[in-house]
């Protein structure tokens, strides 16, 4: 095992010799300027799945980074400075403490801020963009050693917010901020099926944010729906949805696992970052071992999407832990998987057998991506660069503002050269 150590799922031993934590911006300058092409990369949460974050050469830290406090807010601009290396768990009691809040979070509260922007990731709600698209402005140390600062609205911003850390390591980034809220969690269980299919459009909109999760273990049957309904401007919810009925207990998304890692639901009002997402941060999230792949569908194509994988579903459903769906907005960010389109994300967390999961995913992706699918860069997925780069309209673009951010490719790893080329 490298320096690094393994990533969350412990299904990825990271390769890195070297790890590298330095305390100020000119200690991390002093590195990149160093560094041979190809030799360093952000080292996040270490939540992904696959190869995005790793490198032979030196995993490189940001937690002992001293540049300014690690959470500052500005409530008269509606932003919040935050360190790259803060889990979102932790910045949401800071917020909260001051009466503000974060527009969404991810399932995790255990993610960083960094490593979640630059890999997409998102929560749900058909109003509601990605963490991405939260991001007020930018910082970090290019492969010239530079420190930059992009803002939103600056040339090169929408590129260099979801940007699979090829531009730099990222220091710090804002993010914005709006009043605190609270919401109240429902779960409905055994959603038929046909009923998603007629009433899509009702269902992923009946709140605030909304999941879906099926097994595709039982024929005609979406296991449960978790709806998040804000309390101050939000309709009560339905004694019953669409043939769905409340759950009397709490649950868990994978059924069979007991609920209690989970945020608290029965439709008790409580604080947002208690009920967005979907799991605790005291504890460890979801199933623990398990792989997760994750494709976001046009939302115009997502009953297509819906079809195919009920086609697919008994060659899914033994390796599947649970598919969840949810829907994202449209953003402007360049490599985000929402760029430009409404889109409904279909994520599957697999049982830990990474070979047949492998194998299966090709077959996944020759009917999600005719579709206009883009995968999630930190998940598990097959497709490459000759495959992505007509999904991704600015995908030169972003080759350009690599290019003159490291020119050197010192941030180039076996990933990027998969996925992104060159």
């Amino acid at each position: 095992m490298g320096a690094a150590g393994s990533n969350w799922a412990g299904n990825l031993d990271y390769s890195a010799r070297m790890l590298a934590a330095p305390r100020s911006i000119p200690e991390l300058q002093e590195l990149i300027a160093s560094a041979e092409p190809g030799s360093l990369k952000a080292l996040g949460t270490r939540h992904s799945f696959n190869d995005v974050a790793d490198t032979d050469g030196t995993a490189v830290s940001t937690a002992s980074l001293q540049d300014g406090p690690a959470v500052a807010i500005d409530a008269d601009r509606g932003v919040v400075a935050v360190a790259s290396g803060v889990r979102y768990g932790e910045l949401a009691l800071e917020l909260d403490a001051a009466g503000l809040a974060l527009g969404n979070l991810a399932s995790l509260p255990h993610i960083s801020v960094g490593g979640a922007v630059a890999t997409g990731t998102h929560g749900s709600g058909e109003r509601n963009g990605s963490l991405a698209a939260a991001v007020a402005a930018v910082e970090f140390v290019d492969g010239r050693g530079e420190h930059v600062r992009l803002a939103r609205g600056d040339a090169g911003f929408d590129g260099a917010v979801v940007s699979l850390g090829v531009l730099g390591i990222t220091t710090r980034l804002e993010l914005d901020v709006e009043p605190s809220f609270e919401l109240a969690q429902h779960v409905y269980r055994e959603l038929p099926l046909e009923a998603l299919v007629a009433h899509f459009d009702e269902i992923v909109g009946a709140g605030y944010s909304v999941s879906v999760f099926s097994t595709w273990q039982r024929e005609g049957v979406a296991d449960q729906v978790w709806l998040k309904r804000r309390v101050d401007r939000d309709p009560a919810a339905p004694a019953e949805l669409f043939g769905a009925r409340p759950a009397d207990a709490p649950q868990h998304p994978i059924p069979g696992v007991s609920a209690v890692h989970c945020t608290p639901q029965l439709g008790v009002p409580g604080p947002w970052f208690q009920r967005l997402p979907h799991f605790l941060l005291e504890f460890r999230p979801s199933n623990g071992d398990e792989l997760q792949s994750e494709y976001l569908v046009p939302r115009a194509r997502a009953l297509d999407a819906l079809a195919a994988l009920r086609r697919l579903a008994p060659r899914i459903a033994p390796l599947l832990l649970v598919n969840e769906i949810r829907e994202v907005a449209a953003d402007a960010l360049w490599l985000s998987g929402s760029f430009e389109t409404d889109v409904v994300a279909f994520h599957f967390t697999w049982q830990p057998r990474q070979a047949e999961v492998d194998a299966l995913l090709p077959a996944i992706e020759a009917e999600l991506l005719p579709l206009g699918a883009r995968p999630h860069w930190g998940k598990r997925f097959a497709a490459d660069a000759s495959a992505l780069e007509g999904r991704y309209s600015h995908w030169r673009d972003f080759a350009e503002l690599r290019a003159e951010h490291d020119p050197r490719g010192v941030f180039a790893n076996a990933f990027t050269r998969r996925v992104l080329g060159g």
